[in-house]
């Protein structure tokens, strides 16, 4: 029997709706699908391909390890991870993160982390 659902959403929770609307917006390049909701935002792949990313605005702690994560791949990362830094990320060390690793780990302004993946190596 073939599976005969798919990621349609992924959401994230957030305390600042409307700054994490324009970073996740800004850092994936999709849109918000317009509503009159001041909790919860869809935001949707500008070109129709790739999930939607949700912003639901219900208090809660960030959790160092994440459970889960994003996981971004580009074919420029320094690119990407400059852009995202000036968009309002922040970079996060890792110790155990290893030398030759092929990902960065940031931070949305809400410290909701997430990789960027160098998709040339």
């Amino acid at each position: 029997m073939t599976a005969t659902v798919r990621v349609g959403s992924i959401v994230i929770r957030v305390d600042d709706l409307e700054r994490q609307e324009a970073f996740w917006t800004a850092a994936l390049d999709y849109v918000a699908r317009d509503s009159d909701a001041h909790d919860f935002a869809l935001l949707h792949p500008r070109d129709g391909a790739g999930p939607n990313v949700s912003l639901d605005k219900v208090r809660s702690e960030v959790h160092v390890p994440p459970r889960i994560h994003l996981d971004l791949y580009t074919d420029d990362q320094a690119g990407e991870v400059e852009r995202l830094v000036a968009l309002g990320a922040t970079r996060v060390n890792w110790d155990k993160r290893p030398a030759d690793a092929d990902y960065v780990i940031l931070a949305d302004p809400e410290g909701n982390r997430f990789c960027v993946v160098d998709t040339t190596r």
